[in-house]
Protein backbone atom coordinates (compact mmCIF):
# COMPACT_ATOMS: atom_id res chain seq x y z
CA UNK A 1 0.00 0.00 0.00
CA UNK A 2 1.21 3.61 -0.85
CA UNK A 3 2.52 5.23 2.27
CA UNK A 4 3.96 8.93 3.08
CA UNK A 5 5.48 9.66 6.16
CA UNK A 6 6.99 13.18 6.87
CA UNK A 7 9.64 13.82 9.45
CA UNK A 8 11.15 17.17 10.92
CA UNK A 9 14.63 16.81 9.28
CA UNK A 10 16.49 18.26 12.49
CA UNK A 11 14.96 16.27 15.49
CA UNK A 12 13.91 13.13 13.38
CA UNK A 13 9.93 13.57 14.83
CA UNK A 14 7.65 11.72 12.53
CA UNK A 15 4.97 14.57 11.40
CA UNK A 16 2.13 12.59 9.24
CA UNK A 17 2.20 9.33 8.50
CA UNK A 18 -0.79 8.52 5.74
CA UNK A 19 -2.11 5.90 3.44
CA UNK A 20 -4.30 8.04 1.49
CA UNK A 21 -3.60 8.16 -2.28
CA UNK A 22 -5.24 11.54 -2.53
CA UNK A 23 -3.92 12.94 1.44
CA UNK A 24 -0.47 11.78 -0.02
CA UNK A 25 -0.35 13.72 -3.12
CA UNK A 26 -2.07 16.59 -1.44
CA UNK A 27 1.35 16.49 1.11
CA UNK A 28 3.45 16.28 -1.97
CA UNK A 29 1.90 18.76 -4.50
CA UNK A 30 3.51 22.08 -2.72
CA UNK A 31 6.89 20.47 -3.22
CA UNK A 32 6.10 20.33 -6.73
CA UNK A 33 6.02 16.48 -6.30
CA UNK A 34 3.14 14.52 -8.60
CA UNK A 35 1.76 11.34 -7.08
CA UNK A 36 -1.10 9.85 -8.64
CA UNK A 37 -2.39 6.13 -8.97
CA UNK A 38 -2.89 5.09 -12.46
CA UNK A 39 -5.28 2.01 -13.54
CA UNK A 40 -3.88 -1.32 -14.16
CA UNK A 41 -3.92 -2.71 -17.60
CA UNK A 42 -4.58 -6.74 -17.24
CA UNK A 43 -1.46 -8.04 -15.54
CA UNK A 44 1.33 -8.68 -17.66
CA UNK A 45 2.54 -12.52 -18.06
CA UNK A 46 5.39 -13.00 -16.01
CA UNK A 47 8.34 -11.99 -17.70
CA UNK A 48 6.95 -9.82 -19.77
CA UNK A 49 9.91 -7.84 -22.02
CA UNK A 50 10.77 -4.41 -21.19
CA UNK A 51 8.70 -3.89 -25.15
CA UNK A 52 5.29 -5.25 -24.16
CA UNK A 53 5.56 -3.50 -20.72
CA UNK A 54 5.71 -0.05 -22.57
CA UNK A 55 3.13 -1.07 -25.08
CA UNK A 56 0.94 -2.15 -22.14
CA UNK A 57 0.91 1.26 -20.77
CA UNK A 58 1.64 3.34 -23.73
CA UNK A 59 -1.61 5.45 -23.61
CA UNK A 60 -0.66 6.74 -20.84
CA UNK A 61 2.76 7.51 -21.37
CA UNK A 62 1.85 9.22 -24.49
CA UNK A 63 -0.43 11.20 -22.15
CA UNK A 64 2.31 11.86 -20.04
CA UNK A 65 5.24 12.59 -22.41
CA UNK A 66 2.93 15.40 -24.67
CA UNK A 67 5.08 17.94 -23.28
CA UNK A 68 8.43 18.20 -22.83
CA UNK A 69 9.61 14.21 -22.66
CA UNK A 70 11.58 13.07 -25.16
CA UNK A 71 11.86 9.14 -24.16
CA UNK A 72 10.83 6.29 -21.32
CA UNK A 73 12.17 2.86 -20.82
CA UNK A 74 12.17 0.13 -18.18
CA UNK A 75 13.99 -0.58 -15.29
CA UNK A 76 13.93 -3.66 -13.15
CA UNK A 77 15.99 -4.82 -10.43
CA UNK A 78 15.71 -8.68 -8.76
CA UNK A 79 17.65 -9.87 -5.50
CA UNK A 80 19.30 -11.92 -7.35
CA UNK A 81 20.91 -9.18 -10.13
CA UNK A 82 24.91 -9.13 -9.20
CA UNK A 83 24.81 -4.85 -8.72
CA UNK A 84 22.18 -5.14 -6.50
CA UNK A 85 23.89 -4.11 -3.31
CA UNK A 86 25.72 -1.74 -5.35
CA UNK A 87 22.91 -0.02 -6.77
CA UNK A 88 20.91 0.50 -3.50
CA UNK A 89 24.24 2.10 -2.45
CA UNK A 90 24.14 4.59 -4.85
CA UNK A 91 20.52 5.52 -4.71
CA UNK A 92 20.64 5.81 -1.03
CA UNK A 93 23.01 8.72 -1.85
CA UNK A 94 21.43 12.10 -1.77
CA UNK A 95 21.37 13.87 -4.87
CA UNK A 96 19.37 15.91 -7.33
CA UNK A 97 18.96 16.08 -10.89
CA UNK A 98 18.41 18.30 -13.65
CA UNK A 99 14.60 17.17 -14.92
CA UNK A 100 12.30 15.75 -13.32
CA UNK A 101 12.50 12.05 -12.04
CA UNK A 102 9.41 10.44 -13.49
CA UNK A 103 8.81 6.53 -12.30
CA UNK A 104 5.93 4.15 -12.70
CA UNK A 105 5.86 1.48 -10.58
CA UNK A 106 4.76 -1.93 -12.99
CA UNK A 107 5.49 -3.60 -9.98
CA UNK A 108 7.19 -3.66 -6.84
CA UNK A 109 8.16 -1.38 -4.72
CA UNK A 110 10.31 1.41 -3.31
CA UNK A 111 10.78 4.90 -1.53
CA UNK A 112 11.57 8.40 -3.58
CA UNK A 113 12.58 10.34 -0.40
CA UNK A 114 12.65 13.85 -0.34
CA UNK A 115 14.36 16.52 2.11
CA UNK A 116 13.00 19.71 1.24
CA UNK A 117 12.87 22.81 3.82
CA UNK A 118 13.82 21.21 7.17
CA UNK A 119 11.72 18.30 6.08
CA UNK A 120 12.05 14.51 4.90
CA UNK A 121 9.32 13.04 2.87
CA UNK A 122 9.11 9.64 2.65
CA UNK A 123 7.11 8.26 -0.61
CA UNK A 124 6.82 4.61 -0.28
CA UNK A 125 5.39 3.88 -3.97
CA UNK A 126 4.00 0.60 -5.51
CA UNK A 127 2.48 -0.71 -8.54
CA UNK A 128 0.27 0.92 -9.93
CA UNK A 129 1.91 4.64 -8.22
CA UNK A 130 2.75 7.36 -10.23
CA UNK A 131 5.67 10.01 -9.22
CA UNK A 132 7.21 12.97 -10.27
CA UNK A 133 9.99 13.96 -8.57
CA UNK A 134 11.21 18.02 -9.55
CA UNK A 135 14.39 18.64 -11.11
CA UNK A 136 16.87 20.69 -8.44
CA UNK A 137 15.21 18.19 -5.52
CA UNK A 138 17.44 16.31 -2.99
CA UNK A 139 16.25 12.96 -2.46
CA UNK A 140 17.38 9.89 -2.17
CA UNK A 141 15.64 6.06 -3.35
CA UNK A 142 15.31 2.92 -1.84
CA UNK A 143 14.09 -0.33 -2.64
CA UNK A 144 15.35 -2.70 0.16
CA UNK A 145 17.57 -5.02 0.71
CA UNK A 146 16.44 -7.96 -1.71
CA UNK A 147 14.85 -4.81 -4.31
CA UNK A 148 12.43 -6.83 -6.73
CA UNK A 149 10.62 -3.77 -8.55
CA UNK A 150 9.60 -2.53 -12.46
CA UNK A 151 9.40 0.48 -13.06
CA UNK A 152 8.75 2.82 -16.07
CA UNK A 153 11.01 6.13 -16.49
CA UNK A 154 10.53 8.83 -18.62
CA UNK A 155 13.41 11.27 -19.02
CA UNK A 156 13.37 14.68 -20.73
CA UNK A 157 17.14 14.20 -22.12
CA UNK A 158 17.40 10.92 -23.92
CA UNK A 159 20.79 10.06 -22.49
CA UNK A 160 18.79 9.61 -19.01
CA UNK A 161 19.41 9.10 -15.10
CA UNK A 162 22.22 11.68 -14.56
CA UNK A 163 22.76 12.40 -10.74
CA UNK A 164 24.70 15.20 -8.78
CA UNK A 165 25.19 13.66 -5.41
CA UNK A 166 25.28 16.00 -2.33
CA UNK A 167 27.37 14.89 -0.19
CA UNK A 168 25.02 15.17 2.32
CA UNK A 169 25.13 11.95 4.83
CA UNK A 170 20.98 13.01 5.76
CA UNK A 171 19.79 9.47 4.08
CA UNK A 172 22.32 7.67 6.61
CA UNK A 173 19.88 9.30 9.49
CA UNK A 174 16.63 8.05 7.94
CA UNK A 175 14.83 4.74 8.34
CA UNK A 176 15.35 2.63 5.01
CA UNK A 177 12.82 0.55 3.31
CA UNK A 178 13.15 -2.53 4.41
CA UNK A 179 11.30 -5.44 2.23
CA UNK A 180 10.49 -8.70 3.70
Amino acid sequence: MSRLTVWDAGSGQELLRTEDADRIAEALRPLGVRFERWNLPNPLPEGASNEAILDAYRPHLEALMAGAVKSADVISLTPDHPQAAAMRAKFLNEHTHSEDEVRFFVRGAGDFVMHVDGKVFDAHCVQGDLISVPAGTRHWFDAGPRPDFIALRVFQDASGWVAEFTGDDISSRFPVHEIA
